[in-house]
């Protein structure tokens, strides 16, 4: 026997819904971040709803998700605070990140087409061109360019979800000074399907990247 339709939701009200707590989730994701919410700090969700105009629903599925990312951290009984910092997370973040974005590359390099070669070129004359305020986002978008050709869109979100928490590290910490030679260096290589210097390259850079803030955020923490 044929199992019966499932029933709909009235329209309008699903979407309506998912719209509001991602636009909650992208608001506290920015703070979170950029660092104006600092680690370990109470989020406090009816503050949220107001700056939002939100119902509590939706702003407390917000948070659900970014503790799934592991931007949020839930208390028993107490609501949420901002995820801590530390050396040993860092240490994580820069292990995976070095793994998965080689990764992801190389399967852009096997899979990409023309456009994602284009896309490539052009965030990376982006970056090259940026001005120093509107220079993290560059890097960002390069990165999100280089790996977009990978058809693996697990992969990707992973990929996507540890940059934006080696971003956090910098916000909070310091940015490291940029290598414009090493962007360079991987379109190169990737436009080239250089796939082992490519891999190379791009897991040098976050490893690179990582040591640098693991540095800052060891000063800081003797300063405290």
């Amino acid at each position: 026997m044929d199992a019966s339709p499932p029933s709909r939701a009235k329209a309008g009200t699903e979407p309506r819904k998912e719209t509001m707590a991602n636009r909650a989730a992208s608001a506290l994701r920015a703070e979170i971040l950029s660092g104006a919410l600092a680690p370990g700090a109470k989020v406090n969700l009816d503050r949220l709803r107001e700056r939002q105009g939100l119902s509590l629903a939706p702003v407390r599925e917000a948070v659900t998700r970014l503790a799934s990312e592991g931007l949020v951290e839930a208390e028993d009984q107490r609501g949420y605070r901002v995820a801590p910092v530390s050396a040993e997370d860092l240490a994580e973040i820069t292990l995976l990140r070095a793994e998965f974005d080689a990764l992801a590359l190389a399967l852009s390099i096997d899979r990409g087409d023309l456009d994602w070669e284009s896309g490539v070129l052009a965030a990376l004359h982006r970056l090259t061109r940026s001005a120093p305020a509107d220079r993290a986002a560059a890097q960002s978008a390069f990165h999100a360019a280089l790996i977009a050709g990978a058809g693996a869109p697990r992969l990707i979100a992973q990929c996507t979800r540890l940059y934006d928490l080696s971003a956090r590290y910098a916000a909070l910490f310091g940015a490291p000074d940029d290598d414009p030679d090493t962007a360079q260096a991987i379109a190169a290589a990737a436009v080239a399907r250089n796939a082992d210097d490519a891999r190379r390259l791009i897991a040098d850079h976050a490893r690179r990247t990582g040591a640098a803030l693991a540095a800052r955020l060891a000063r800081a923490m003797d300063t405290d």
